[in-house]
């Protein structure tokens, strides 16, 4: 014979339009009790799935859909799972990994007296959650009173059964429940109605008068004027949240729903039924949510920067889903021009780094590495702009990736480097490169020339003749002036490709790239002729000046920038011994 708690009843006829409005209740009831996206209450007729009533997006009425409930049925009488991703019986089920995307899951069973499976009522949500004790009760108790009414219409218990364990559920759920005669304006409570604001069961008249007198006095006329309009047929459904005073004075949130059940030939109502359910709690961890929520945006507010988050989509679909008042200063515009669409971006960041600033969101999210990246705007007010960005990516379950960051104004720090990186590679006195940066260039034209096979490049090393005696005769200022007076003439010969530096002392370095060895003679001619032509004027003097100056060939077959350098400084050796002003080649 088989164990009877394996049956499955077949279901019996019944009548639909008071079954489902219990049921709607029911899961409406569970639903906003528990916190929940869904409620749902599923019938079994023989092995066929029926979904009875659902509150909050429908999960389908399929087999296909259902199985992961019924699965769980068969075996468990309540069940809870906080992430159905964290648990390896789930997290490959389809409702999980495909819409509706089910974190979080809890069932109760329905049996009926005799142990065959009636249904199961199960609640679903969208992200993961824990489930505590008092939930969990609150959960079987709400299973209780869905048990009793679906005996009450499938089963063949009888209505004086079925009534007496119906209100035995009712009682213990802590769910109130209120039948109003329209036509009398009498109010019947249960007992469990009475107990949320700590009366007992006598201490409560059915006058509909003394009901309004509970209803906190800010809250009575919207209270009044929401039962109106259902009444005016202008509402499905009476439902509203509103303050009710207890036994002691105090009072609490509660959530009110109703339904007129019968109304006259002319539609006036004659009878309605509905429910109460204390949120207090709800309410106040809503505030505390709300109070966090609004501590946060004002410190981000606050801080000097954009704080964001950017949700980033497969298709390429971008937008801010939040964005602090700090998006004035960095991008100067609102948070609400980036809430739908973050393409506006594109007409801020500059040309010449957007295809970059592009890549590097991309890499990160695909990666989910941290997204750091530097990159300019251009803004109305403020101009060319620079601005750091820095993110951690987050993978959400719709397959789009969350950002969360900080984005802060870097230009100073941008041209303190650029002043710094100019300080280092540049001679203070003359202004032309030094000789770190000299040789640095000098090597990437090795390496350039190595690459690609080019042509050699012309290495010239000058010596102002005569220096040292221009010091002893009119003192190192007058020095000075004459190294920048040539440092001037030089670079006025220079082409955009070529580069000079100041070695050290009255040395100075030119490389001339792509020429040979007559046109950098050609070079150094137009050097020592704009020399000669262009003396030295100071306040009291006027002094000639010549340069003496080598020549060689830097290629690829160079070791290092110093072979090319020691070969023009040979030649300028030569030309300093035989006379100076002279020209020299390698």
């Amino acid at each position: 014979m088989a164990d009877e708690s394996n049956q499955v009843r077949t279901l019996l006829p019944f009548d639909s339009e008071a079954a489902d409005e219990r049921y709607d209740a029911l899961t409406r009831i569970a639903r906003r009790h528990m916190g929940v996206t869904t409620a749902a209450i599923t019938l079994l007729d023989g092995n066929r799935h029926i979904q009875r009533s659902c509150s909050g997006p429908t999960f389908g009425t399929s087999l296909q859909r259902v199985a992961l409930i019924a699965e769980l049925a068969d075996n468990e009488a309540t069940l809870a799972v906080p992430d159905t991703l964290a648990d390896n019986r789930y997290r490959h089920h389809p409702l999980v990994i495909q819409s509706p995307f089910i974190r979080f899951f809890a069932i109760c069973a329905m049996r009926d007296t005799d142990g065959a499976r009636l249904g199961t009522l199960c609640l679903i949500h969208d992200r993961p959650r824990q489930f505590d004790n008092d939930e969990f009760e609150a959960l079987q108790d709400i299973g209780r009173l869905a048990t009793l009414v679906v005996r009450q219409y499938h089963s063949p218990s009888t209505p004086t059964e079925s009534a007496h364990r119906m209100a035995l559920a009712i009682d213990g759920s802590g769910i109130g429940i209120w039948d109003r005669n329209v036509q009398t304006n009498e109010i019947h409570y249960s007992v469990g109605w009475k107990a949320i604001l700590g009366y007992s069961d006598s201490e409560i008249g059915n006058r509909i008068t003394d009901s309004y007198k509970r209803v906190h006095p800010d809250d009575l006329s919207y209270v009044q004027a929401t039962i109106q309009a259902h009444f005016d047929l202008k509402t499905t459904s009476y439902e509203v949240e509103h303050r009710l005073r207890c036994k002691d004075g105090s009072y609490k949130w509660v959530s009110s729903r109703g339904k007129v059940v019968s109304r006259d030939m002319d539609g006036k109502p004659l009878r309605m039924i509905g429910t109460t359910t204390d949120i207090t709690a709800l309410r106040a961890l809503s505030n505390t949510l709300q109070e966090t929520v609004d501590l946060m945006t004002s410190l981000t507010d606050e801080v000097p920067g954009l704080v964001f988050q950017y949700r980033r989509f497969p298709d390429k679909k971008t937008f801010f889903s939040y964005a602090s008042a700090g998006i004035k200063d960095i991008y100067e515009i609102d948070a609400a021009q980036v809430a739908s669409s973050a393409d506006i971006l594109d007409t801020i960041i500059h040309p010449e780094d957007l295809a970059a600033y592009h890549s590097s969101l991309e890499e990160s999210a695909a990666r989910l590495e941290p997204w750091q990246f530097d990159y300019r705007v251009v803004l109305p007010k403020q101009g060319l702009r620079w601005r750091h960005g820095s993110a951690h990516p987050q993978r959400m379950i719709d397959g789009s990736t969350t950002l969360h960051g900080f984005i802060t104004d870097v230009t100073d720090r941008k041209r303190a480097e650029s002043e710094l990186q100019i300080f280092a590679s540049t001679d203070f006195l003359t202004q032309l490169p030094n000789r770190r940066h000299f040789m640095v260039e000098l090597e990437a034209e090795l390496a350039r020339m190595r690459r690609y096979k080019g042509k050699s490049a012309a290495i010239l090393m000058c010596d102002l003749d005569h220096f040292k005696s221009i010091n002893d005769k009119w003192g190192h200022n007058v020095g000075d002036l004459a190294l920048r007076h040539f440092a001037n003439l030089l670079r006025a010969e220079l082409r955009n490709t070529d580069v000079a530096g100041r070695l050290g002392g009255e040395e100075f370095a030119v490389m001339l790239r792509c020429t040979e060895s007559d046109e950098a003679g050609c070079f150094a001619e137009r050097v020592q002729l704009r020399l000669m032509e262009t003396p030295l004027i100071t306040a009291d003097y006027t002094i000639s000046l010549t340069v003496s100056i080598g020549i060689s060939a830097a290629n690829g077959d160079d070791h290092d920038a110093s072979s090319p350098l020691s070969r023009s400084d040979t030649a300028l050796y030569r030309a300093k011994t035989a006379g100076r002003n002279r020209i020299e080649h390698f």
